[in-house]
């Protein structure tokens, strides 16, 4: 009889760096521009990813040092999981934050890294990077509401 897997076991808080990383679905949706109501807080997905992102394959160009490329790009630590409400709801890291299991088309339960692309939850080959269209457009680019 096998072990439960570590993300049923332990809190995000618990998970070892090769644990926390590997919940990560690839999906790159977190690398999609938000823009929040300031009358509300709501926060709105656009289609707009950054720059640094290759939607071919759902990575960045520049991971270890896309802080210092892009300062306004979020590192996400165990420390703020109590935050994610901005992520998309199919985050592993906000879907374990709020106590649910991981969806059945996670890497982690297939074992395949193209999972998530089959089952439509990322950005592969979709979007618009934010170099090409102005800041003041992407309000009409808005694909749902965090």
């Amino acid at each position: 009889m096998s072990a439960e897997p570590f993300w049923r076991t332990k809190t995000l808080a618990q998970m070892n760096r090769p644990e926390w990383e590997s919940l990560c679905d690839g999906c790159a949706l977190c690398c999609l521009h938000k823009l929040e109501d300031e009358d509300t807080g709501e926060v709105y997905y656009t289609d707009v990813h950054c720059r640094y992102m290759d939607t071919k394959n759902c990575q960045c160009t520049v991971y270890q040092e896309r802080n210092k490329k892009v300062p306004t790009c979020v590192w996400l630590t165990p420390e703020q999981a109590e935050s994610f409400f901005w992520l998309p709801e199919t985050c592993a890291y906000r879907v374990l934050q709020e106590g649910k299991d991981l969806p059945e088309w996670h890497p982690l339960i297939t074992g395949d890294p193209e999972s998530v692309h089959r089952a439509g939850i990322s950005i592969k080959n979709k979007g618009i990077a934010d170099d090409q269209i102005a800041e003041e457009y992407w309000q009409d680019r808005i694909i749902w509401k965090a």
